[in-house]
């Protein structure tokens, strides 16, 4: 039985995984005790055989090869860590690929129930049987890639009488003779039998038809890659390298992690723990490491978290046929809802959940940043040219029409070819008489409804100039050489 504590983790509070450390069914140490019992029950004979039976002379022989294998346990001689890696994920994936394969009615269920009509028994018996098919193609091919399954159906008449198969199908299904797996025999059934009631009219046209067909079709193909799942493992040259790897060199830490006598002055042999802690902490999460893998990579045996493969058969048989026969053009009355009449409304808030009410609702992350455009035209000594200036602006939480800062770039094309960070000194956007004097202002209205800009001669210049010089309108030089055009981006 799959062990399920996903409601134990939906908050994340102090200790909230320390207290999954205290099951039994499904752990680790439910999967890995034996295996730790049986490592300690081998250092614990080494360790007796060498403080209490070795002569003096012996015991040196042995000290000198328990440092020889020490140094190898203690560096990357032996790869584990990478080796243990790859592999469980490699088995991982291949667990979440199996069970994302597992052929569920659903889709197919729908599609027969809102294509193949007719409320009399004759449509009734096509909707059935139809799921009915279905449901038979997957527990075939269960009952050959699960062992669950396959002690619930040991033989085809245990199909038959659980209902799945008839007689005269079991007969159709044994006459044909196939060297290969044949779970897709009740699917062309179901394909044989859709086309019949087409031409019965049942099916109203060749869409419904095609629907069918390819919700079918993606019914098969699961179907088929759980057959393939179970055909084609993960490489057992690869499995052997990491059972070879973990078990060596733990068999490597039996003898090279013993505590040899302090008195000798062995480099890192200064206490007799007789205990060796750590080590058996290392076993516990490498030899682990290994029990996950080998756990997952075929999740359709019995152990405690393969999947529920009798369940889902239940399930599926179940649903699929109360959605074509119970359920099939039986609605409730149709009626207004209760916010017909309302234009705008909201669903309704438990006390526990009210404060959720004073949220603002997420719209993006960029979604109050205005980007302005505004294409001036700058003249200088008779020439005239166009600059783009783009301006960004980000929108103040404290205010409506202020913004905290405003950026001002200039295309590559403009002789400015630097960029002003301009200050704001207030909601109508005044705090832009910084540019360059002689080069052009922005002037008007508030910041987002830039209309229009001046060009004004420099001071210093006009202080020179001759009173002839002034027959010319200001007004009417400007409005008719300066243009801006905003564009929102």
């Amino acid at each position: 039985m799959t062990v399920s504590y996903t409601l134990e983790v939906a908050d994340a509070r102090f200790g909230g995984f320390s207290k999954l450390l205290f099951r039994w069914k499904g752990s680790i140490y439910r999967l890995l005790y034996k295996d730790l019992l049986a490592f300690c029950a081998v250092y614990l004979f080494f360790s007796l055989f060498y403080r209490f039976l070795l002569s003096p002379k012996q015991q040196d022989l042995f000290e000198r090869i328990a440092l020889y294998c020490d140094q190898f346990t203690n560096t990357s001689f032996i790869p584990v860590l990478f080796v243990l890696g790859f592999y469980v994920t490699l088995a991982f994936n291949r667990w979440w690929g199996q069970y994302s394969s597992f052929p569920l009615p659903d889709n197919l269920m729908m599609a027969v129930c809102g294509n193949v009509h007719g409320a009399d028994e004759r449509g009734r018996l096509l909707r059935r049987t139809l799921m009915r098919y279905a449901n038979l193609s997957s527990v075939l091919i269960l009952r050959s890639v699960s062992t669950r399954v396959h002690k619930r159906f040991p033989t085809l008449e245990h199909v038959v009488e659980a209902g799945f198969m008839t007689t005269h199908e079991l007969k159709k299904f044994e006459s044909l003779h196939s060297d290969f797996n044949k779970y897709w025999m009740p699917l062309t059934w179901f394909s044989n039998l859709a086309a019949a009631a087409r031409e019965e009219g049942r099916v109203r046209d060749d869409v419904a038809l095609r629907l069918l067909m390819d919700e079918l079709n993606k019914y098969r193909g699961k179907c088929s890659l759980l057959f393939h799942y179970d055909w084609i493992s993960i490489p057992l040259v690869y499995t052997q390298v990491v059972t070879l790897a973990v078990y060596s060199f733990f068999g490597f830490c039996v003898i090279g992690r013993q505590f040899l006598n302090p008195e000798k002055g062995y480099k890192d042999h200064k206490m007799d723990m007789y205990v060796p802690v750590f080590t058996l902490l290392q076993f516990f999460f490498y030899a682990g490491w290994l029990k996950v893998g080998e756990l997952i990579i075929n999740p359709f045996g019995e152990d405690d978290d393969d999947f529920e493969t009798n369940q889902l058969i239940d399930r599926n048989i179940q649903v699929s046929m109360l959605a074509v026969d119970d359920m099939y053009q039986n609605l409730a009355p149709i009626e207004k809802d209760k916010h017909w009449a309302q234009r705008h409304f909201s669903a309704p808030y438990t006390l526990s959940t009210a404060a959720e009410t004073l949220r603002p609702a997420f719209k993006g992350s960029t979604f109050d940043m205005r980007l302005v455009t505004l294409f001036v035209s700058f003249s200088s000594a008779g020439c005239f040219w166009t600059s783009a200036v783009k301006i960004t602006m980000k929108k103040c939480r404290d205010c409506r029409t202020s913004a905290d800062d405003l950026e001002l770039h200039h295309g590559a094309d403009s002789s400015l070819g630097r960029k002003l960070w301009l200050p704001l000194r207030g909601p109508l956007g005044e705090g832009l008489g910084s540019l360059p004097r002689g080069k052009g202002i922005l002037r008007g209205r508030s910041l987002p409804s830039l209309v229009d800009a001046a060009s004004y001669p420099n001071e210093d210049e006009d202080a020179g100039a001759s009173p002839e010089g002034d027959v010319v309108d200001h007004k009417e030089q400007r409005n008719a050489l300066i243009k801006v055009a905003v564009g929102h981006e």
